[in-house]
């Protein structure tokens, strides 16, 4: 699984649920309908920021040499976490959505959650080509995540939607 998409939807059953909801005209059961499906997916991208934010990233270089202070003022970990966010629908291809908005990163950081995800960070000591360090992080934490939540986010959108066909009928 990589970082940046993961899809809760249940298509067949959303669908239909959609152009019943459509059909009917219920605007506050479509809006119930869409909180109740952010709320379902608002623990998953929580615990993603949570384990981004806590994520060990430690170098494999000389002990003793410490870093030093970041030459940019955007930390890392609380940067790729600011820009993960839910999206969800009722309409169109409905369902709930957790990501990595890229365009909320910087241009340099845009691969970031991928390659922290792999294990493995190779990059140039504060921007110094001809110097290159290897770090390495906890590999898969956005997979690790996901794949606790997925279950839990499931059984909820089920209960959602039962809800939801039950006001309609």
């Amino acid at each position: 699984m990589a970082v940046g998409s993961v899809q809760i939807t249940g298509t067949g059953q959303l669908l239909e649920l959609q152009r019943r909801l459509r059909a009917a005209g219920h605007e506050n059961i479509r809006a119930s309908m869409q909180r109740r499906t952010r709320r379902a997916a608002e623990p998953m991208r929580n615990d993603l920021q949570s384990a981004i934010r806590g994520l060990q990233i430690s170098s494999s270089g000389r002990s003793g040499r410490g870093g030093g202070p970041s030459p940019t003022s955007r930390p890392l970990r609380a940067t790729i976490a600011g820009a993960i966010r839910i999206s969800v629908r009722v309409s169109g291809n409905p369902g709930a959505r957790v990501w990595v908005d890229k365009g909320q990163l910087p241009p340099d950081l845009r691969r970031m959650p991928q390659v922290i995800n792999e294990g493995r960070i190779r990059h140039p000591v504060f921007g110094n080509r001809s110097k290159w360090v290897t770090q390495t992080a906890s590999p898969l934490w956005w997979d690790r995540t996901v794949r606790t939540h997925r279950t839990r986010m499931e059984r909820e959108m089920a209960r959602v939607l039962d809800d939801v066909r039950r006001r309609l009928d």
